[in-house]
């Protein structure tokens, strides 16, 4: 919506800048603390690719997909109303970490300046609670940068344990995750072709997030649908979604009814 009003108004955009302001606008007028990811990808995306975003420098880098593996999303149909004031919580959980640890490591600005071993080395300053939330932070951080190695070196078979791992890390440590988002993901892993899946979003309900082999898509559609309906009587919205350019302005063809 910022970039067709600016187009339309006829002032430069500045994606980075623009990015900036939509997520100010959600943190602020909305209320929600989220970060810039979302925002930044909407004015970054390049088709075929994903894109590992520093989220402090905003430095970027785009990383090719497999072409032989596509992205598939599957919405659970159900949305938990907790979604949005868990999320300020756990970016507090995550703060409150943070202020515990510059203590002792006085150089740290946040959870990303962190080791896991200096975090279990300082376990017992923190609850148990705070504890795995930032132990969610940081071994999803090393996450990312070991599924970009994987890309970068066409290694999808180490995509499936890190997005495993991941959605572990979601459901148990950072405590986003619900009922319906791990039985999608178990049924999704039980499927031929399968690469990897995990939740995505703020969490309790939505969609997951699945890799899956081009050849398996269509059975991997019916398979998950079919068993996901059996389970909870709900019929899921099944995506093959693949990554796609930014915001852009299109031309549309004037359609002229016929006479």
């Amino acid at each position: 919506m910022a970039f067709a009003l600016l187009s339309e108004s006829e002032n430069g955009i500045d994606r980075s800048e623009l990015a900036q302001l939509c997520q100010k606008a959600e943190n602020e007028f909305v209320g929600a603390r989220v970060g810039i990811m979302d925002q930044f990808v909407s004015c970054y995306g390049r088709a075929s690719h994903a894109l590992l975003l520093d989220c402090r420098s905003l430095e970027h880098e785009f990383v090719k997909l497999p072409a032989n593996v596509q992205l598939v999303i599957c919405n659970t149909m159900v949305r938990h109303e907790l979604a949005s004031g868990e999320y300020n919580a756990r970016r507090a959980e995550c703060e409150e970490g943070v202020r515990i640890l510059r203590i002792v490591l006085p150089e740290i600005r946040a959870l990303r300046d962190v080791t896991l071993s200096q975090l279990e080395d300082h376990r017992r300053n923190l609850s148990p609670k705070v504890f795995a939330r930032c132990r969610h932070v940081i071994t999803e951080n090393a996450r990312v940068k070991r599924t970009v190695e994987a890309f970068h070196k066409g290694n999808t078979a180490a995509l499936g344990p890190l997005l495993q791992d991941s959605h572990r890390s979601l459901r148990d440590d950072y405590e986003v995750s619900c009922r319906e988002l791990d039985l999608m993901v178990e049924i999704a892993t039980a499927q031929p072709g399968l690469i990897g899946a995990r939740m995505t979003g703020g969490g309790f309900g939505g969609c997951t997030v699945n890799l899956v082999a081009s050849a398996s898509v269509p059975d991997f559609r019916r398979n998950v649908a079919a068993a996901y309906s059996s389970k909870t009587g709900l019929t899921p919205e099944i995506y093959v979604s693949p990554a796609s350019e930014g915001a852009q302005q299109i031309a549309l063809e004037e359609h002229k009814p016929a006479k």
